[in-house]
């Protein structure tokens, strides 16, 4: 087989996708460069290479402010992103399983009504959540912020699901079906691990959400225990007003985390979106 011959063309397609590359690791950039930089210099060039970098600004950030650890807001933060992740991605699969093996108009229409849910802003429905999740006595817990985002991003769930099972072939499932297995059994066994490419879309996408989500908690978990890293990230402008290498180190360590679960399951999450899987 003739090997493809390196063009100018191709060459200006690299040259254009370094540029874009470039662009886009500029805020991660000024990120590091600000974080290392000592309270000294971020008065005469913020923005410059510190010339001696300081890494206490790390651990003091990692011990937080007025009361708020960065540390515990990450433990609250991991904590309300798996719980969600996980109640996202079993009850999300089996809804589109269901919807996507009925056919006729029942399942168009609970596909239809999830798709809604994805174009209808969650924020008119914040004030009745909130009194619900107080009414429980689930306001400020674990338990309710997972239920909570599990409700909203259930529709974005159900949708990649749906999309994806739908291009999955029959054949194994009514192999299954011949040697006596239910439908739950045949899911667990048979559909549930060829889902595994959209789980890690399912998976990421949500779990980014959950972590940098700041409204939603805000608002519902103002004045507890339990505040997360956006909630902690910005209690810390008020203390360090003009200290914005405490904060940018305090952005930078929360952003590890979800960076480096993105990292482990980016092949899988390619896959996803393309749809596809591997004989």
């Amino acid at each position: 087989m003739a090997m493809a011959r390196y063009t100018a063309r191709t060459f200006a397609r690299e040259l254009l996708m370094l540029s874009v590359a470039a662009i886009w690791a500029v805020p991660f950039l000024l990120l590091i460069l600000v974080s290392l930089k000592p309270s000294s210099e971020m008065l005469s060039n913020p923005m410059s290479v510190p010339r001696h970098p300081d890494f206490s600004n790390f651990s003091q950030a990692w011990e937080g402010s007025s009361g708020v650890s960065l540390s515990q807001a990450m433990v609250n933060s991991l904590v309300i992103t798996v719980g969600s992740v996980f109640s996202l991605v079993i009850i999300g699969a089996l809804c589109a399983y269901v919807i996507a093996r009925r056919p006729g108009r029942l399942g168009s229409g609970l596909y239809g009504l999830f798709v809604v849910g994805i174009v209808v802003p969650f924020q008119l429905g914040i004030v009745p959540a909130y009194a619900l999740l107080r009414e429980l006595n689930l306001a400020g817990t674990y338990i309710g912020m997972i239920l909570l985002y599990t409700g909203l991003l259930m529709p974005l769930a159900v949708f990649l699901y749906t999309g994806f099972v739908r291009t999955l072939p029959r054949d194994y499932e009514e192999a299954a079906y011949i040697d006596g297995a239910s439908r739950l059994q045949t899911f667990i066994r048979i559909v549930f691990p060829l889902l595994r490419p959209i789980t890690a879309t399912v998976a990421v996408i949500t779990g980014v959400m959950v972590w940098n989500d700041f409204f939603v908690q805000l608002i519902f978990l103002s004045g507890s225990s339990l505040q997360t890293v956006p909630v902690a990230v910005y209690s810390f402008v008020g203390e360090y007003v003009t200290q914005w290498n405490i904060i940018f180190a305090a952005v930078g360590a929360s952003i590890l985390p979800i960076l480096g679960f993105y990292l482990v399951a980016q092949r899988q999450l390619i896959r996803g979106f393309t749809g596809g899987i591997k004989a």
